[in-house]
C-alpha cells in the first residue's frame, strides 16, 4: 500500500502540474470554456460569465500549486483534501457535459489534448480514485526537502505561475497548439480528401395519420397512408464522417462568402476582432496605426468580427480605421486569436505572423 500510495502522489502531482501548465499557458482560452459552463442552457449562472477570466487564472494557478504541493509533501492533509474538493466538482462537471452533451470539450487539457466529455469523466474519476488513496493514506506519502525549503519552492510556484499568467494574459500563448498556429495553410486544412467518409445520417419522417403523429423511417416511406399530412421531420447522425482541421472558417460580406478570394492574396493582414462591445480601446487604436503602415507595406488589410453591421460602422467611424470589417463565427474568431482585437498575417492563405495588439511594433511587415 506504500508503494501504490506513492506512485498515486507521483502520478496525481504530475497529472495536476502538466494540466495547470497547458491552461496557464492560455487562460484566456480556459475562460472561454467556462463561459460555456455558464452560459444559459448549461449551468445557467450569468452573474459568474463577466468573472470567467478571474476564475480561469484562480483555478489554473491553484492547479499548479496543488500538484507541486502533493509532490514535495507540502501540508499533506489539506493538500489532500483540497485536490479531493476539486476533483469532484471537476467530475461533476464532466459527467454533467457528458451525460447531457452541453459542452464537447471540457478544456481539462486545453487546446494540447482535445478529451470527449465521456473521456474526461472517465479520466476523472481515475484521478478520484487516486486521490482517494491518498486520502485515506496520507501518512503513507513522502516529503521532499526541509519544511521552510519546501515553503519557498511553493512562494517560487506560486510567484512563477503569476508571472506566467501575465505575460500571457498582455501578449500570447508561449505556445500554440491551435488549427491557426503559423505555418497553417488554412485553404489545404479546409479540404476534405477525395474518398474520405462521409457523415451517415438516420431520418425520420412524422406525418399525422387519423389525428395521431406517427413515426416513418425513410426506409418506410412507401408505407405512409395516402392522405397522411406531413408534420416534420429529424435527422440523427448515426456515424460521423471526415472532419477537416478547419471547417468554420470563413469570411461573409453582404451575403456572400468571399474566403478563398482573399486567401490568394499575397499579402493579407487579417485584424481579428471577435466582440467589438468588449475590444481593448487602446488596443483598437493601435490596429488604425497598425494598419496604415500595412497598407503603405503593401497589405490588404480586413477585419474579421462576429458583431452586426451596426456595431462594425460605428467602431469603424470612432476610431477611423482604414479598412473594411467581414464576418465570421465568433467562436472561430476566439480560436483563431485570443486577444481582441489582435493580427494574423497571410501569404497566400498560409498563417506567417500572429501578433497580440501590445506586441504590434515587434511585427515584421
Amino acid at each position: 500500500m506504500k508503494i501504490i500510495t506513492k506512485l498515486s502522489q507521483f502520478f496525481v502531482g504530475v497529472l495536476f502540474i502538466i494540466s495547470g501548465l497547458i491552461k496557464l499557458n492560455d487562460p484566456i482560452g480556459f475562460s472561454f470554456k467556462l463561459e460555456e459552463y455558464f452560459s444559459q442552457g448549461v449551468l445557467d449562472l450569468p452573474s459568474l460569465y463577466p468573472h470567467a477570466l478571474s476564475i480561469a487564472l484562480f483555478v489554473v494557478i491553484a492547479e499548479v500549486l496543488l500538484g507541486v504541493a502533493l509532490l514535495i509533501g507540502f501540508m499533506r492533509k489539506f493538500t489532500i483534501w483540497l485536490l479531493f474538493v476539486m476533483i469532484v466538482f471537476f467530475s461533476f462537471l464532466t459527467f454533467y457535459s457528458a451525460y447531457f452533451n452541453k459542452v464537447t470539450d471540457c478544456g481539462c487539457f486545453g487546446d494540447a489534448i482535445a478529451l470527449t466529455p465521456w473521456q474526461s469523466f472517465i479520466k476523472d474519476i481515475f484521478l478520484l480514485i487516486l486521490i482517494l488513496i491518498l486520502l485515506f493514506n496520507s501518512s503513507k506519502t513522502g516529503r521532499c526537502f526541509k519544511a521552510k525549503t519546501r515553503f519557498l519552492i511553493m512562494l517560487a510556484t506560486l510567484l512563477g505561475c503569476s508571472l506566467l499568467g501575465y505575460w500571457v494574459l498582455n501578449h500570447l500563448p508561449l505556445k500554440d497548439f491551435r488549427v491557426y498556429k503559423v505555418g497553417t495553410n488554412i485553404i489545404e486544412s479546409m479540404e476534405i480528401p477525395q474518398g474520405a467518409p462521409v457523415s451517415k445520417f438516420e431520418m425520420t419522417f412524422y406525418y399525422l395519420v387519423d389525428g395521431k403523429e406517427v413515426a416513418f423511417s425513410d426506409k418506410e416511406l412507401s408505407s405512409i397512408p395516402q392522405g397522411a399530412s406531413f408534420v416534420r421531420r429529424t435527422d440523427k447522425m448515426i456515424e460521423q464522417g471526415y472532419i477537416p482541421a478547419i471547417h468554420d472558417f470563413t469570411m461573409d460580406k453582404d451575403g456572400f462568402d468571399y474566403t478563398h478570394e482573399l486567401m490568394q492574396e499575397p499579402k493579407l493582414a487579417l485584424i481579428v476582432t471577435y466582440d467589438l462591445h468588449r475590444a481593448d480601446p487602446k488596443g483598437m487604436q493601435k490596429i488604425r496605426d497598425f494598419a496604415n503602415k500595412a497598407i503603405v507595406s503593401g497589405y490588404k488589410v480586413v477585419g474579421l468580427t462576429a458583431s452586426d453591421d451596426q456595431i462594425t460602422q460605428q467602431n469603424i467611424q470612432t476610431y477611423n480605421l482604414p479598412f473594411e470589417y467581414y464576418t465570421c463565427d465568433g467562436t472561430t474568431l476566439k480560436t483563431i486569436e485570443r486577444a481582441n482585437p489582435s493580427i494574423v498575417l497571410l501569404e497566400n492563405g498560409v498563417i506567417t505572423a500572429k501578433s497580440h495588439y501590445n506586441d504590434l511594433d515587434k511585427l515584421n511587415l
